[in-house]
C-alpha cells in the first residue's frame, strides 16, 4: 500500500453522520448555538432517510392520557428489559419537544378534528390513541421541514453523496505510539466522495452517529436500501460497545407486488380497523377482546409467518374495505395512491401483505445524552441503542426518541463544548489507496449481497433456531473474509464499502442471536 492522493482535510465542530430526525435535531440545536455542523449523507438527496419514510407518526400524549401509561405500554411492548430511566426521560419530556420544535418551531402541520385540537391515531399495543400524524406521510413532511430550516443556518455545511468509511480514532490512527497511553477517543472520520473516489479526513472534537438501523441487510425490509447500519459497523471497529442486536423487530405488512419496492403498510391501518385474512378471506387473528390485530408487533408478525407457512402461501391480506368507519382515501392518500399504481384500490380490495425487516431495537449502547462508551462520540436514533425499546419497540416511538436523544446530544455537547484538540494534525495517517487497486466488478458485490440477504433472512430472521443461527456464522464468517480481501484490493468506491459494512452488520446481528437463547420480544428462538 501507498499513499497515492492527497487526501483532502476538513475541519468542524461537530461532525454528524445521517440526516434523519434524529441527525437533524441534533444539527438543529447545534446550529442554533452557532457551531459549525456537518451533516454527512450518503444518498444524494438528504431526505433519503428511514425518517422520510415513516408514515404512521409520532407519539406525543392524548387527551386522556399521561406518561405513565405510556410508560407502562413502551416497558410491556419491550417484554420488561427497557432501560427504565431512559424510558422516563422520554415519556416526561417527549411531548414537551414535540410542542416545541415541530409544532411551534417547524410548524408542522399535524392532522387535526379542528383548528384548536390535533387528531390522535390508534397503534398495536398502545392503550391510548396518541399518535401525531400528517396523513400518512408524517416523515417525509418532518424531514423536508428539518432539512429547508437547517438550509437557513450559515455554520451548518450539508455533504450529501459521502459515504462514512470508518471513523477516525485515537489511538489507532495517530502515527506517534504516545497517543496509545491516552483513553481511546473518536475525532472524526474518514469520509469516501461518491463521485471523485477520493477519501477526505475530517476532524471533529465532537462526532453523532445518526444513521439509522440495518433492515436491508434482511431480503425483505421496510427500508430504503441504503439502511446497512454503517453506524454499527464503524462503531464497532472503532471500539464502541454494541448490545441487544438480536432484537430485530419485523413490521408485519409491508406490501406484497413483485414491482413493489419496500412499501410499508402503515400500522395505523389496523388501527382504524383493517383485519388479517389469509388469501381466502379467513380471519385468523381471532382473540377474546377480538384486538388481535393490535397485538405487539413481534406477535403479530410471528402469527402471519406461521399462516403462511401453514398454509404455503406466499402472502396474507389486510382487509380495511370491509371494516374503515373513515374517508379511506382522505386518511390515507399515499396508501390509497401507492396500492392503485399496482392495481389495489384499497377502497375495495384488500391488500396482499408479508412481514419485513424493520427496526432494529439494539445499536451503539448510550447514556441519556446520546454518550457511548467511546470518548466523544454520541449515537442518537435508530444507530444508537438507548434502552428505550427494551426487546420490541412500540410502534411511533422511533422518531420521538430521535427527537428527545438528538437534542439532548447537542445540548450535551454545547454544555460542554471544549474546541481544543488533544493532538496534532501531522500526527495522524493520511488515507492508504491500494498501490494497484481494481476495478468493482457489480457482479461480484450484487451476489455477496444476495448472500448475505438470503442467509439472514432464512437464518436469522422471524424464528431462529440453533441450527440456522450456527449456518448462518459459518457462512457469514467465510463471506466476510472474502468481503474483506476484496476490499482491501479494490479501488474506492461506495459499493465495496457499503458491503464491508453490511456484512459486519449482518454478523453482530448472527452472533448476538446465537449467544442469546431466551426467547423475547423481536428475538424468537423455536
Amino acid at each position: 500500500m501507498k499513499n497515492q492522493n492527497k487526501n483532502q482535510i476538513l475541519e468542524t465542530d461537530i461532525l454528524i453522520i445521517g440526516c434523519g430526525i434524529a441527525g437533524a435535531s441534533a444539527a438543529l440545536e447545534a446550529a442554533k448555538s452557532g457551531v459549525r455542523v456537518i451533516i454527512l449523507s450518503k444518498n444524494k438527496k438528504l431526505e433519503e432517510t428511514n425518517t422520510y419514510y415513516a408514515q404512521g407518526g409520532i407519539v406525543s400524549l392524548g387527551n386522556d392520557d399521561n406518561p405513565e401509561l405510556l410508560m407502562r405500554d413502551i416497558m410491556e411492548t419491550g417484554d420488561g428489559i427497557n432501560n427504565k430511566k431512559a424510558v422516563r426521560m422520554l415519556t416526561n419530556e417527549g411531548k414537551k419537544l414535540v410542542d416545541e420544535v415541530l409544532i411551534k418551531e417547524l410548524k408542522i402541520p399535524f392532522n387535526r378534528t379542528s383548528p384548536d385540537e390535533l387528531d390522535y391515531a390508534q397503534e398495536a399495543a398502545h392503550s391510548r390513541r396518541r399518535i401525531l400524524h400528517v396523513k400518512d406521510t408524517t416523515g417525509k413532511t418532518i424531514e423536508e421541514t428539518f432539512i429547508k430550516k437547517l438550509g437557513s443556518y450559515s455554520n451548518v455545511t450539508f455533504l450529501s453523496d459521502h459515504t462514512a468509511v470508518d471513523l477516525l480514532t485515537l489511538p489507532h490512527h495517530a502515527k506517534n505510539p504516545s497517543y496509545y497511553y491516552s483513553e481511546p477517543q473518536c475525532i472524526g472520520a474518514y469520509v469516501l466522495d461518491n463521485n471523485s473516489k477520493q477519501v477526505k479526513t475530517i476532524h471533529a472534537p465532537y462526532t453523532i452517529l445518526a444513521t439509522g438501523g440495518c433492515g436491508s441487510v434482511y431480503l425483505y425490509t421496510s427500508n430504503p436500501k441504503s439502511a446497512i447500519g454503517d453506524g454499527y459497523a464503524t462503531a464497532y471497529r472503532a471500539g464502541a460497545r454494541i448490545i441487544n442486536m438480536e432484537y430485530i423487530q419485523f413490521h408485519p405488512t409491508s406490501l406484497f407486488h413483485r414491482d413493489a419496492d419496500a412499501f410499508l403498510i402503515s400500522e395505523t391501518v389496523r388501527g382504524e380497523g383493517a383485519k388479517l385474512k389469509t388469501k381466502e378471506g379467513r380471519p385468523f387473528m381471532q382473540n377474546d377482546n377480538g384486538q388481535a390485530e393490535l397485538a405487539p408487533r413481534d406477535e403479530v408478525t410471528r402469527a402471519i409467518y406461521e399462516e403462511m407457512t401453514n398454509s404455503n402461501s406466499n402472502y396474507v391480506v389486510l382487509d380495511l374495505a370491509s371494516y374503515a368507519q373513515i374517508e379511506i382515501k382522505k386518511r390515507f392518500p399515499n396508501i390509497y395512491k401507492t396500492c392503485l399504481k399496482y392495481g389495489i384500490d384499497i377502497t375495495k380490495d384488500p391488500i396482499p401483505v408479508v412481514p419485513a425487516a424493520h427496526y432494529c431495537c439494539g445499536g451503539v449502547l448510550v447514556d441519556t445524552n446520546g454518550k457511548s462508551t467511546l470518548k466523544s462520540l454520541y449515537a442518537v436514533g435508530e444507530a444508537a441503542c438507548t434502552g428505550i425499546h427494551g426487546a420490541n419497540r412500540l410502534a411511533s416511538t422511533s422518531l420521538l426518541e430521535g427527537l428527545v436523544w438528538g437534542t439532548r446530544a447537542s445540548r450535551e455537547i454545547i454544555a460542554h463544548f471544549d474546541p481544543q484538540r488533544n493532538y496534532r494534525k501531522d500526527d495522524i495517517h493520511e488515507w492508504y489507496y491500494p498501490e494497484h487497486g481494481e476495478e468493482i466488478d457489480p457482479a461480484l458485490v450484487n451476489q455477496d449481497w444476495l448472500n448475505i440477504r438470503n442467509t439472514m433472512w432464512n437464518y436469522a430472521g422471524i424464528i431462529r433456531t440453533k441450527k440456522r443461527l450456527e449456518r448462518a456464522k459459518a457462512d457469514l464468517d467465510y463471506l466476510n473474509h472474502r468481503i474483506n480481501k476484496f476490499y482491501k484490493e479494490s479501488l474506492m468506491d461506495e459499493k465495496v464499502v457499503g458491503l464491508k459494512h453490511g456484512v459486519q452488520v449482518a454478523i453482530l446481528i448472527t452472533r448476538a442471536a446465537f449467544n442469546n437463547p431466551v426467547s423475547r420480544g423481536a428475538h424468537y428462538i423455536k
